[in-house]
């Protein structure tokens, strides 16, 4: 059974920096692609970014860029993504994700295995 669980979600006031961190268990991690998104109220799962099976390659949203940063261990079979300098518009529950393969994708309907979310609000 694949389990993702995310953790370090709270609040922050703006300009200020979180770290979550997504836990696998249950599927062949070096052999995912991981993503981030995330949901505001009332607005679609978005795209946060991404990261290659071996780390090798990220990729970004627009908004974003800069200011968070993606990572994983292997060995430990997490991911991680730092927020810095953090804005009220980047509240929203995130998500990471797992999607079989080498290949980013910034589609949601790419990911096969998906967290509970975690809570992160940037109060304005």
């Amino acid at each position: 059974q694949v389990q993702l669980v995310e953790s370090g979600g709270g609040l922050v006031q703006a300009g200020g920096s979180l770290r979550l961190s997504c836990a696998a268990s249950g599927l062949t991690f070096n052999r995912y692609t991981m993503g981030w998104f995330r949901q505001a109220p009332g607005k679609e799962r978005e795209f946060v970014g991404t990261i290659t099976w071996s780390g090798g390659s990220t990729r970004y949203a627009d908004p974003v860029k800069g200011r968070f940063t993606i990572s994983r261990d292997n060995a430990r079979n997490t991911v991680s993504l730092q927020m810095n300098s953090l804005k009220p518009e980047d509240t929203a529950v995130y998500y990471c994700a797992g999607r079989s393969g080498a290949y980013v994708s910034s589609s949601t309907k790419d990911y096969d295995y998906w967290g509970q979310g975690t809570q992160v609000t940037v109060p304005s």
